[in-house]
């Protein structure tokens, strides 16, 4: 029996092939995730990476996942869908293959313990997804074998491609893609292993508050700025100092018609009225004094926190801000991947990704 090798078709045209295809299935209504890697870099920041060194730290893994960066790096993963417990993808090959990567749960007893071993080490959730919190915790989160990412007998492959192999390069490519994902969206991780993030704060130690007021307390310093993109200013990163008292009141000057009657006033001193008296039996207390109100982004996003969801009219008046002002606020909160937009039109709301994740 003669074989004969499929004709070459260059990667011009295959990609022209799968945009119309990719096209198709939009005008269809179904969603279109596709992977996008700037550069040779792969993934970014700490869940991403987190990721892929799990991913290449095993052996069984090791000399196939090569396969699959530069098919990722080239945007080959045309679509990848994340749900718990499974990743669903299509990867451009010499014709369009699908990849499926289920992934057991994490153990209730194994996420358990890992809630008590990071228990007052993570402060926010903002703070959890974009890894901004101590070595201690992140190696816990990722130790092998009890941690929070699955060992390789806990992943399953399945290709359509005629590749006989377990891990073909379009598994390999879903892989990295994975990781790619976790760089904008890593609540994604949780909801693949099928856990709920806010447990890691609600066990967390006396010492933490895992409210509203911890959200304030996080985001109302410099982190308010890396997180919508804004230029804070000194004084809003600096917490308010206490008031001072306030000085003495000057002895008021006598008018001409005092002046003319010294007698009488120094018959009649003034006794010293229970209204005067009653301040100095209760001195003031700095922490009843009204807090400076904050930035504008910072109370849109702890008005967000609090109610789970805002309209546009909630946004400003949580703000103070006009609607022209508040739109780019609004935006640059979903962009940082801290809320979700439903609806169109005047039905929009805006939804904190928190309390998504949690319910």
């Amino acid at each position: 029996m003669i074989y004969e090798w499929a004709p070459y078709v260059p990667v011009a045209e295959r990609r022209r092939k799968v945009a119309g295809e990719m096209a198709k299935l939009a005008k269809k209504g179904q969603a279109i995730s596709p992977v996008v890697v700037q550069g040779r870099t792969i993934a970014a920041t700490a869940w991403g990476k987190a990721w892929c060194a799990n991913m290449e730290s095993y052996s069984d893994y090791s000399n196939r996942l090569p396969r699959g960066r530069t098919y990722v790096r080239n945007g080959s993963v045309v679509d990848l869908q994340i749900t718990p417990g499974t990743v669903a993808a299509q990867v451009s090959g010499s014709s369009i293959y699908r990849t499926t990567i289920t992934v057991k749960p994490v153990p209730t007893a194994k996420w358990q313990q890992i809630c008590a071993d990071c228990a007052g080490g993570i402060d926010s959730l903002v703070e959890l997804l974009q890894g901004r919190f101590s070595k201690g915790v992140m190696d816990r989160l990722c130790r092998q074998g009890d941690g929070l990412f699955p060992v390789p007998k806990d992943i399953h492959f399945d290709c359509s491609c005629p590749d006989s192999a377990d891990m073909c390069k379009h598994v390999a490519a879903v892989l990295y893609g994975i990781g790619a994902r976790f760089d904008s969206k890593p609540e994604l991780l949780f909801t693949l292993r099928q856990v709920d993030p806010a447990e890691l704060l609600s066990k967390a130690g006396s010492g933490v508050v895992t409210a509203l007021a911890a959200g304030e307390r996080t985001l109302a310093d410099d982190d308010v700025g890396a997180l919508f993109g804004l230029e804070m200013d000194v004084a809003s990163a600096t917490p308010t100092a206490a008031p001072k008292k306030p000085p003495a009141a000057a002895k008021p000057v006598r008018t001409t018609r005092e002046s003319a009657q010294p007698a009488r006033a120094s018959a009649k001193p003034a006794r010293p009225s229970a209204k005067t008296a009653k301040p100095s039996a209760k001195p003031i207390i700095p922490s009843a004094l009204p807090a400076r109100p904050r930035d504008p982004a910072t109370r849109l996003l702890a008005a967000l926190r609090q109610a789970g969801s805002l309209d546009n009219a909630a946004a400003r008046a949580a703000t103070g801000l006009d609607a022209v002002a508040v739109r780019p606020l609004l935006k640059q909160m979903v962009a940082a991947g801290v809320a979700q937009v439903q609806g169109q039109g005047r039905s929009t709301r805006y939804l904190a990704v928190g309390k998504a994740l949690k319910a």
